[in-house]
Formats: C-alpha cells, structure tokens, sequence
C-alpha cells in the first residue's frame, strides 16, 4: 500500500460482527466463474498481505495474545440443470432430462479476526465502513 491510499476491492465485501468475546470479525465471501478466481484470489493476497505486513508476526487467535488471526476456505461447485416432470398418474416427480455439468463456480469465503487496533486499521487500509 502507497502511503494512504486505500486499497480496491472488486470481489470481497466483507461483513463485519463481533464474537462473545468482542473479538471483530469480517467474513467475506466471493463466489465466481472460472475465469474470474485469479483476481478474486489476487484479492485475498492482498487482504493477507497487508495483514502481514501491518501487523508482522502478531497472527495468532486474539484470546491467545495474537492480533489477528483468518480462516480461508474453498468450493468448487458444478451445477447440472435438469427438466422434471410430473407425473399425475403416480403422483411423483420425474427428471425426465438431465445435462452434462456446467462449468464451475467457485465459492472462496475468507474470515478475518482481530484485535480493536487491527480492525480500525483493516477498515481504513481497505475503505470499510
């Protein structure tokens, strides 16, 4: 990040709540088309980059002395688009055609933790409200 200008997120919008304990978090989750994972991941490099470099060498779940801490997770859906049909004569639904898989869509959901200092300065470093 140059000076203070804030960094731009196309794909993360990130939500924000606080735990039990007061601990802030903000989850986000990006769910897109193949040809579009390399930026969401550039995103979240970013997102973690930052985070390592503003707070180097405190990750750490904050109930454990850490600053801030992130949970990432993937998934990889396909979806296969079916026509049903009813039946009247049985009384049930039918698939009476099913298609080959279409492409898949990729589900990437990134978690951040952290401390009062961490969040106010995730907020500012990314223009979060």
């Amino acid at each position: 990040m140059n000076g203070d200008a804030a960094m731009q997120l196309n794909y993360l919008s990130f939500d924000y709540s606080e735990d039990t304990e007061g601990t802030g978090v903000f989850e986000a989750v990006a769910s897109v088309w193949p040809e579009r994972v390399a930026a969401v991941h550039a995103e979240i490099v970013a997102v973690l980059d930052w985070a390592h470099r503003a707070f180097p060498g405190q990750r750490g779940a904050v109930g454990e002395g850490g600053e801030w801490d992130y949970d990432l997770h993937g998934l990889r859906e396909y979806t296969v688009p079916e026509q049903i049909g009813y039946d009247a004569a049985t009384q049930r639904l039918a698939v009476v055609q099913a298609a080959s898989p279409g492409k898949p869509r990729h589900t990437l959901t990134l978690l951040l933790s952290g401390t009062d200092e961490f969040c106010c300065a995730f907020r500012q470093a990314f223009k979060l409200e």
